[in-house]
């Protein structure tokens, strides 16, 4: 498993699944063969969490190759990163309450010997410390195996699914609060309240071809309960109209200005910011701190060939920078950051995001209703 933090990789990435796996994907995507063998799933979520391509340019290349109804599995499951934002744009007090739980979790569960063994892979199951291993290898797994590891973390092991989605987001390539948070939230059976998931001993042998043996788990477990709720929080995404010869701050999840809404605007300057761990309620694992550093560097290598002036800097210096927008960052550290240093922005939405994030208000299968329309719109 490699993920070379390039542009050209990336689209490189996308093109050989296009032409060679694409045909497959609906019936073998649930399939773990190992890391030594994605051929059956696209590998791209760590490029699209950080802008270096994006949705709609990995849905109009698989509709040049096949109809939508051939391909209406996987443009859902690439959509459903976008869902699960606007989700959480809607609802953003369910980040800042999970950044709370957390850090009362981390001093209660400090020392606790079954926590210390699950996030250094020595439990007594042989699947879960190899997908720990993987993880911390690979900053990656596919998306069955984050829903067994999940399960399993809280079901079996009995652990706190605040502690779990912290270990995704130190390590993941793609991890971001929104598919993160939520996802982990889901399986507990909070996010659907009453509805969870519960990994399953025959479920984990067929789709991972019998790799994995002796897989005791509690396969009788109750959906963990949340006495809070989440009422939807009414937000418009409008931008401003006039938005030339100001400079521009591009956030780690738009690492691409070039296939931007915004790449016919003329900027003085394009910031592209750093954040580093000092900053983060949650550290990073020292190798998704260099892959987004080295994502960034390509970024404004490719600026620069364009002649377009550019800078990396670090998030505590955008308060010397006067006369900016802002690409929006959604959810999450990067916000939280603007947020609690009172940096007023004027930010710029995706067109995808203004449209899609509208149809947020309630499940993924009500979303997955107006992926049609969401699709035509940019076709």
């Amino acid at each position: 498993m490699e993920f070379e933090a390039s542009r050209a990789k990336a689209v490189d990435k996308l093109n050989y699944f296009v032409e060679n796996n694409l045909s497959e994907y609906s019936k073998l995507r649930n399939f773990d063969f190992g890391p030594n063998n994605r051929s059956n799933i696209s590998c791209l979520s760590p490029y699209i969490t950080h802008g270096v391509i994006n949705e709609l340019e990995v849905i109009n290349k698989s509709l040049k190759k096949f109809s939508f109804v051939k391909n209406e599995k996987f443009i859902q499951e690439v959509l459903w990163r976008t869902y699960w934002k606007g989700w959480l744009e809607l609802r953003p007090n369910v980040w800042s309450d999970y950044l709370k739980e957390l850090n009362n979790l981390r001093n209660e569960f400090k020392g606790n010997q079954n926590y210390l063994n699950a996030i250094e892979g020595k439990t007594e199951l042989e699947c879960f410390n190899q997908w720990v291993n993987e993880l911390k290898e690979n900053n990656y797994l596919h998306n069955h195996t984050r829903m067994w590891f999940a399960s399993i973390w809280i079901f079996t092991l009995g652990l706190p699914w605040q502690l779990g989605a912290e270990l995704f987001l130190q390590h993941l390539y793609d991890g971001d609060a929104a598919s993160n948070t939520l996802g982990w939230r889901w399986v507990a059976g909070i996010q659907t309240q009453g509805k969870h998931y519960l990994a399953s001993e025959w479920n984990i042998k067929k789709f991972t071809n019998n790799r994995f043996q002796n897989i005791k788990l509690n396969e009788n477990a109750l959906p963990k309960v949340s006495e809070k709720s989440y009422p939807l929080i009414k937000r418009e995404f409008i931008n401003p109209q006039n938005i030339e010869d100001e400079n521009l701050l591009i956030f780690e999840n738009n690492i691409s200005f070039e296939i931007t809404d915004f790449k016919e605007n003329k900027f003085e300057k394009i910031y592209i910011v750093s954040n580093k761990n000092e900053n983060r309620s949650i550290k990073l694992s020292e190798k998704l701190v260099k892959f987004k550093s080295l994502l960034m560097e390509d970024q404004k290598q490719r600026l620069k060939d364009k002649s377009i002036d550019c800078e990396v800097i670090d998030i505590s210096e955008i308060k010397n920078i006067e006369n900016y927008y802002s690409l929006y960052p959604t959810v999450g550290e990067n916000l939280d950051y603007l947020n609690s240093n009172n940096l007023k922005m004027n930010f710029l939405y995706r067109d995808l995001d203004q449209l899609a994030w509208q149809y947020c208000n309630k499940g993924f299968f009500n979303f997955k209703i107006y992926i049609p329309k969401i699709i035509s719109k940019f076709n």
